[in-house]
């Protein structure tokens, strides 16, 4: 009852938010999208650039892990320097303008009706394993003396087996503290008196 309760509070405050500052929201969406488009035409350009500076081959099949991670450490980087950065900084330049001309009866209804959310101190790792993953089989080509050779003459199975050593050596090397970990808690946890 009370969940449903907050649900309906947090529905009211966002219409009367829609309702007063829509404004605002579509100044936000044309953003979103230009923002969206400005990245497109940035890796349109890292792609012809990297391919222009003799970087990585202009046919997939040439490719090694060593082109891969140049081609994606610059295209993040000017993704970051051309698009997030400006983005970042024009979004909170008119968040912050735009809150403090609020009048503050209603800056108050807002963060009491948790417009933006409640705060909540719980974390999710879930997106950590992939990129840690991806970072071992990476060591794990380098290891085997194919990072500069072509994606073209690895084998299915190769790939297949890698990626498969690198989920384990993470599953190892994350998985033994946690039991530990939770073996310890759970020990502490029983010896408790009730």
């Amino acid at each position: 009852m009370i969940a449903g309760t907050e649900s309906e509070n947090g529905n009211k405050i966002w219409k009367k938010f829609l309702r007063n500052h829509w404004k605002m929201v579509v100044l936000f969406i044309v953003g979103a999208i230009l923002a969206s488009i400005g990245a497109t035409l940035v890796c349109l350009w890292v792609v012809g650039e990297v391919q222009l500076a003799g970087l990585i081959p202009a046919t997939l099949g040439l490719w090694s892990m060593g082109h891969l991670v140049t081609f994606l450490l610059r295209l993040v980087f000017w993704e970051v320097l051309l698009i997030g950065v400006p983005v970042i900084l024009a979004a909170v330049a008119i968040i912050f303008l735009w809150w403090k001309k609020l009048p503050d009866r209603e800056r108050k209804e807002y963060r009491r009706g948790h417009l933006f959310g409640t705060r909540s101190r719980t974390t999710n790792g879930r997106n950590v394993i992939s990129p840690l993953v991806f970072i071992v089989f990476c060591i794990k080509v380098f290891l085997d003396g194919n990072w500069n050779v072509a994606f073209g003459t690895w084998t299915f199975d190769y790939v297949v087996y890698s990626f498969l050593w690198a989920l384990i050596w993470v599953l190892i090397i994350f998985g033994i503290p946690m039991v530990l970990g939770g073996t310890w808690w759970i020990r502490h946890e029983m010896k408790k008196k009730p």
